[in-house]
């Protein structure tokens, strides 16, 4: 089958892209080649079973030439992580949203019915939590007076108790506490919209942390692996926000395409329409203290730096359970956690640079 993947030449994508190869299957790599996301470096070369199409997602006349023939489409390309500020809103609205919006409608003129996305638990806001008197309570955003005196963990909204973090499940309420998370939201509305009209299946995996060889140095862009692999290779100790004892889930990118691989299986098989939205993560918890340690042990660098730092729109706690994922698709991580960031400590990053004449995404 020809598959479309959106974004297919970056650090997620490209995983995806070599994971279907292998599978047999025709790839589409349609890539704007970001700054952000590719530095200076252009385009790795294609393997046999790859073509290279640079584009917008917000260009339809473009998709539409790409989508000829496709059976299916991953779609990966996205603006992601906090970016710098307020002013990155539009940015990451057209990236993300408008983008999308475009794409579904050119899927529903060219009759390809099956979807996967690159969803994320940042939809969830912060993750669950459990009050000793309230039971399951969420806790809302956190005050930057509580911020500024060191005081990280949430508390009972009710009763001012310590709460005791847990597993977010995929029907829990979503609450996006900043602009990309509520981006990422949005996708899957429109997702489930185009379901919904034009009678095809799309799943959405809400990815936790993903790291891994390839990720883009040096950006605003990317996640908190990169900052810490980032400063590693500049002989620099990482800078640990808050305490260091926010949780999340690390996954590795290996595994985060295995998940595609197997959630395109399960939309282009025989079934009804709809939409699915399935947590994607290792299912092993981990500190970002932990993470931060690991790297630095395993690069032989400088230990990380507890800086007491916060930034506005982070949530303290948040780490999913993907069981529905491993039962209902036959899915599961096969990278630890200790593995991975040995790896990860030594292996290449995306140098970061200056791209001309490059559309933007």
């Amino acid at each position: 089958m020809r598959v479309l993947v959106t974004g297919g030449a970056g650090f997620i994508g490209s995983e995806i892209a070599d994971a279907l190869v292998s599978r047999g299957h025709e790839v589409v790599v349609y890539d704007a080649m970001l700054p952000s996301a590719h530095g200076g470096v252009p385009p790795r070369p294609m393997r046999d079973g790859e073509r290279l199409v640079v584009g917008d997602v917000r260009d339809r006349d473009a998709l539409a030439g790409a989508l000829a023939g496709v059976g299916a489409v991953c779609h990966q390309a996205a603006m992601v992580g906090l970016g710098k500020d307020f002013a990155d809103a539009p940015a990451y609205v057209g990236c993300n949203d408008l983008g999308t919006a475009v794409l579904l409608a050119a899927m529903a003129d060219a009759g390809v019915r099956s979807l996967v996305l690159a969803g994320s638990m940042v939809v969830y806001g912060e993750g669950r939590y459990d009050c000793p008197r309230h039971g399951v309570v969420r806790p809302g955003p956190r005050a930057a007076a509580d911020l500024n005196a060191g005081r990280f963990e949430p508390n009972c909204p009710d009763c001012g108790a310590e709460l005791v973090p847990g597993l977010v499940a995929e029907d829990a309420p979503v609450d996006p506490r900043n602009v990309y998370a509520a981006t990422k939201l949005t996708q899957e509305h429109l997702a489930s919209s185009w379901a919904r009209a034009t009678g095809g299946r799309a799943v959405s995996l809400r990815y936790h942390n993903v790291y891994g060889p390839g990720m883009p140095r040096d950006t605003p862009y990317a996640g908190v692996a990169s900052f810490f692999r980032s400063a590693l290779a500049r002989g620099e100790a990482p800078r640990v926000y808050e305490d260091g004892g926010q949780r999340r889930d690390f996954v590795h990118v290996r595994d985060v395409a295995a998940a595609d691989v197997a959630a395109l299986d399960a939309v282009c098989a025989a079934g009804p329409a709809g939409f699915a939205a399935y947590n994607t993560g290792s299912g092993e918890p981990h500190t970002i203290g932990e993470m931060a340690a690991a790297l630095a042990s395993a690069h032989g660098g400088p230990a990380p730096v507890v800086t007491g730092e916060y930034r506005l729109g982070d949530v303290r706690h948040v780490t999913a359970d993907s069981r529905a994922l491993r039962d209902e698709l036959g899915w599961k991580p096969e990278v630890g956690f200790a593995d991975g960031m040995a790896e990860f400590a030594t292996a290449p990053l995306r140098e970061p640079g200056r791209v001309v004449h490059q559309s933007r995404l």
